[in-house]
This record gives structure tokens, sequence and C-alpha cells, in this order.
């Protein structure tokens, strides 16, 4: 999909590692001790690995050992391979009492850093750091890990659905309008819930192969590599080195490298826009006017006429017009140039929490009908009113929507991979230090 962009310096590389490895998903339960724990007296992240291994103090994480994880994945054996890139390998495992006598078995996710890899010590040590004290249903569960000598493990509960990515982008999309909505619900939650800690946390890292999905398509957030602290008392924000992905990062945080909760406001505006029209944020095979999906297709969601036509055609019939107004509506002010005209994501919750009821489809969808219009936010919206307005009543902008053709054969042309293939990452990059 793209090249990893990165400074020289080793501790400065970008954590990532390929989408298939994040395609395969590393947790399938939540805890059941406190499935809310808010971490009211967050640290900063100042441990180093003497530090860890002389205080791991993690509650419900394992300190594994090298033996151990040798055992889980029978000698890191070839076909247990789930995928590989910048991080290095991802394993699939099992703990059971042969690794560790009394243990329930368990399916796993190992994931192995490579020490020339583009993720480092203080990456990994970030992942340690929040799944080890947080603890929610939309946030993957870290088992325990392994720092022994120079190993670096990190244990996941096993994913069984892969990711959003996956199923999005690479597998011929089966992803019904419901479970979409579902996931964007389940997702919002997660950084809702990161984003109210008495130390806000920033995620940084919003998209579509970070979102996995178990058994069930339950949605959790994963990979914490790059989150950060948000800004307290009287900041406004905090600075930083830029790091991200092209396509999902705000623009404010591109061009300043300051960074708020409402830069992960608009990564999740590109990836419902993502699942809304079923396009990926940058794709280089489409005309040059469509390379960026938020450029192209953030105008025409306040268009009635053109709203319908760029939604994904495999959605048809799927949904009521009124819902797929209020959901591009959202997208549209998540994704404002304006920091404070996007919602916070406990508004988000909200009005995606409004749009779970099964509905009726709306006739419009399978034959003509009378024309509805979108109503559009003046300029300048805050969030606040931003909320009210989407679950307000469909206003009187202008111009009106028809039943849109059959637009089949304008779907995205990725094809399905098997679980084995392995591809390079999303574009990302890394930039100053503030």
């Amino acid at each position: 999909m793209g090249i990893c962009f990165s400074e020289h310096k080793k501790e400065s590389k970008l954590s990532k590692f390929t989408q298939k490895a994040q395609q395969v998903g590393y947790d399938s339960s939540v805890s059941q001790a406190n499935p809310d724990r808010t971490p009211y007296d967050t640290p900063l992240v100042t441990k180093n690995i003497k530090d860890l291994r002389q205080s791991p103090g993690y509650i419900n994480v394992n300190i594994f050992t090298h033996d151990e994880m040798r055992l889980a994945t029978k000698n890191f054996r070839s076909d247990l391979i789930l995928g590989e890139g910048g991080f290095g390998i991802v394993y699939k495992g099992v703990i059971d009492d042969t690794v560790r006598p009394g243990y329930t078995s368990t399916q796993v996710a190992i994931k192995e850093l490579n020490p020339e890899g583009y993720q480092g010590d203080r990456e990994w040590l970030a992942e340690v750091h929040y799944l080890g004290q947080f603890s929610h249903p939309n946030l993957v569960r870290l088992i325990g890990y392994c720092c022994e000598d120079d190993h670096r493990q990190l244990v996941y509960e096993y994913m069984a659905s892969g990711s959003l990515e996956k199923h999005l982008f690479r597998m011929g999309c089966t992803l019904t309008w419901t479970r979409r909505m579902k996931i964007a619900l389940d997702a919002a939650k997660g950084l809702a819930f990161l984003h109210g800690a008495e130390r806000p946390v920033i995620y940084r890292d919003f998209k579509t192969s970070n979102i996995l999905l178990d058994a069930d398509f339950n949605a959790k957030l994963s990979d914490f590599g790059l989150a950060k602290e948000g800004p307290m008392g009287d900041q406004t924000h905090v600075s930083t080195r830029v790091m991200g992905t092209y396509g999902y990062a705000a623009p404010e945080y591109v061009m300043t490298g300051h960074l708020t909760a409402r830069s992960d406001v608009y990564g999740f505006g590109v990836v419902l826009l993502e699942m809304l029209i079923g396009r990926r944020a940058m794709d280089k095979s489409r005309p040059s006017r469509e390379h960026n999906l938020v450029e192209w297709a953030r105008p025409l969601l306040n268009h009635n006429k053109k709203l319908l036509r760029i939604v994904d055609p495999r959605l048809e019939g799927q949904y009521s017009l009124k819902t797929a107004l209020k959901v591009a509506h959202l997208a549209y002010q998540c994704l404002s140039q304006n920091p404070k005209g996007r919602p916070l994501m406990s508004q988000v919750v909200e009005i995606l929490e409004s749009l779970q009821a099964p509905e009726q489809h709306d006739p419009l969808l399978q034959s003509g009908g009378k024309a509805v219009t979108l109503y559009e936010a003046p300029k300048g919206t805050s969030g606040t009113h931003a909320k009210r307005d989407v679950n307000g009543k469909d206003g009187g902008g202008g111009g009106e929507v028809r039943r849109r053709s059959n637009r089949g054969n304008e779907r995205s042309h990725s094809e399905p991979m098997s679980d084995h293939d392995h591809h390079s990452p999303s574009p990302s990059f890394v930039s100053r230090e503030k």
C-alpha cells in the first residue's frame, strides 16, 4: 500500500508492522474484573527496560519467559506465522498448562520485536504501559509480555475475525450497513474512553488496520505504540514529533505537531468515511483527484444528489436515507479543518448509539420517491451544536436526492488476500521533534 517514511535514527522510527499482521487480531474477550477501569493516576511513560524489570507494576498482566514463548509457538514454527513486517513477526500460539502449569488453554497472538525494525523499546514500552493499566471492552487485552535479555514480545488474546481493513478492502467485503455502524460505535467508545481518562490519552494512529474484530465482530483498538498523554490543566495541546499514517492524520497536527484529542476525532472521521464509501483513505490507483479520499469526498457529503452516488454500492438497499444522511453529516463534522468544529468522541458515541436500532429501509432506496434534503451546519459550528444538528430534523439545505443506479462496477478493486499473504504497510511518516 505504500512506503514507510522515517528518520534515520532508530529511536525515531515509526511503530509499524504490516497491515497483514494487524489483520490477524489479538483479543477475543475482555477482562472480567472491572471492564471499564480508568487510570485516574495515569503516570507518564518514563519507564525504561531496567525499570520495567525491577517493578512491573501491572495487574493481570503476565510476565513470560522466552522459553514459555518458544513453547507457545512450538519453537516459533514458520507455519504459525500470522504476519511479518517492520515490527517483526507475529505468531499464533497457545498458552496452556504445558507452557505454564495450571494455565487455562488460551489462543494468543505473540508479537516479537525485531531489534532492527521500525518499533523500538520506546514504542514497545508504550504498549505495555497503556494496555497494562487500561481495561475496556473496546480495547484489546494484553495478556502478558516477555522482556528477557534482548527478547521483546507482547502477548495478546487472539482476535478471530481479524481487522476492519481486511474485511472492508481485502476479502470481498461482506460487512453489512448494520455491522459497519456497530463497528463504528465500538471504535468510538474505545477512543472516548481514552479521551475521558483523568490524564487524557491520544491514540494517534486510528485507522482500519488497527481496529480488530473478535468472533462476533465486536471491535477493539489495537497497537498503542504511538499513544501519548494529552494536554492537562491550562495546556491546549502537546507538541510532539509528527507520526502516523498518511490520509488519517489531522491537518493541524501534520502542519504544527500540536496534538489534541480532536486529532483522533479527525482520524475517526476518515475511517467512518471509508466505511460509508468503501474506499481507502489513500488510493493511488484511482484518478489523481480521487487519490485522497477526504479531499475528494468531503465536499460531496453536503450535496444530496451526489451523496448517494458515492455511498458504497455494496450497501444497496441496506440503510434508510435518513440514517445515511446523518452518518455523512457526522463524518463531515469530524473532518472539519478547524479542530474546534469537530465533535467530542463522547458526542460521536451518542450519535452512533442513536443509529443502532434496526430500521425500516427507506422506500426511496428501492424506487423513485420525493426529494429529501441534507442539512448543512453553518461554518464554525461547535461540536455541541453539531451533535444536536445531526440528531435533529433533516433541515432545509438545497438539492434533492433520487435513487441512485446500481454502481457495483465502481467499487474498490482490492483483491481478497490469503491470511498468509504479506504486503507492505500503509504509507507512514515521521517528521520533526517539537
